[in-house]
């Protein structure tokens, strides 16, 4: 089966010829039906949302939500409303559609490849890379999107990305390789106390044994990674890819040929970088200068 060798747009797993716009509308379609769905179970089990709620830890409002489709339950709440509502399989029958459409569209697809990785090798050069973003920094960062965000895509996509942070404590262990832009840690997005926080946040993950974590200093004479940002993932059947994300639109490289460029070129950047223990050293420089 010959695959598309990179998908603009709707990121890994969808076709090439469908844009952000269709992705969209099929995940809106998903959520409704499964908020439907809830609204159905709860009626025939004789519960009003304020009791739903209760059973599940969320208030009446956010029940109403997730049966209406304006909000995403998070997988532990769909198994929790499974028991709850003595579904007989039908929320969890929805949970990977659902979950899948808490991403925006252009991610969708990277989402469950991250899921697969065996090894994440990732070169940031704007923001801090999103699994190793605080709650308070990322909340930033959306609500500074333009055009903005409605508040409940906003608490949507804050849930999704702390969700795919669990793969940082993940049992069957990932290799986690960061190298990130001098410039991307003096950003004072969101003021000094979240860049302080989102500092004291690297330093603990930079500590974690599968993590290493290094900056590339803006003053080197030499960067192979000029040309921007980038994640080469390896999946667990030894398999690369190269996904390149800008301005809500992503591409997916399944060539193995590019993505093995790629993780080449990641590699020269590594060495250039500053080694992990002086990268952690530069962070709490950086630390103590706020």
């Amino acid at each position: 089966m010959t695959r598309p060798r990179c998908t603009r747009g709707a990121g890994a797993g969808t076709s090439n010829t469908a844009g952000p716009r269709t992705a969209d509308k099929s995940a809106q379609g998903v959520v409704a039906a499964f908020g439907q769905t809830v609204k159905t179970l709860r009626l025939r089990a004789g519960m009003d949302r304020e009791e739903l709620g209760r059973r599940l830890g969320y208030s009446a409002a956010t029940i109403a939500s997730f049966e209406q489709g304006r909000r995403i339950p998070p997988p532990r709440a769909i198994d929790r409303a499974e028991e709850v509502l003595d579904a007989g399989g039908l929320l969890t029958v929805w949970k990977e559609e659902v979950e899948k459409a808490q991403y925006p569209a252009f991610f969708q697809g990277m989402a469950q490849l991250e899921k697969q990785a065996m090894e994440l090798q990732m070169y940031d050069t704007l923001v801090v890379n999103g699994l190793l973003q605080t709650e308070e920094y990322m909340r930033v960062l959306l609500e500074m999107r333009r055009p903005a965000l409605d508040p409940e895509t906003v608490e949507q996509r804050v849930t999704a990305r702390l969700a795919r942070q669990e793969i940082l404590d993940r049992r069957t262990t990932t290799l986690l390789s960061f190298i990130m832009d001098e410039s991307v840690l003096r950003h004072t997005y969101g003021g000094k106390a979240v860049l302080q926080g989102q500092l004291e946040h690297l330093l603990l993950a930079g500590s974690r044994r599968n993590v290493e974590l290094q900056v590339m200093p803006t003053a080197l004479d030499d960067n192979a990674g000029f040309d921007g940002p980038f994640t080469v993932v390896m999946r667990r059947d030894g398999k690369r890819f190269l996904y390149v994300e800008a301005q809500a639109t992503s591409k997916l490289e399944t060539d193995p040929e590019q993505a093995g460029l790629a993780s080449a070129r990641y590699g020269i950047i590594r060495s250039q970088a500053l080694n992990p223990g002086e990268s952690l050293e530069f962070i709490e420089k950086l630390l103590g200068e706020l």
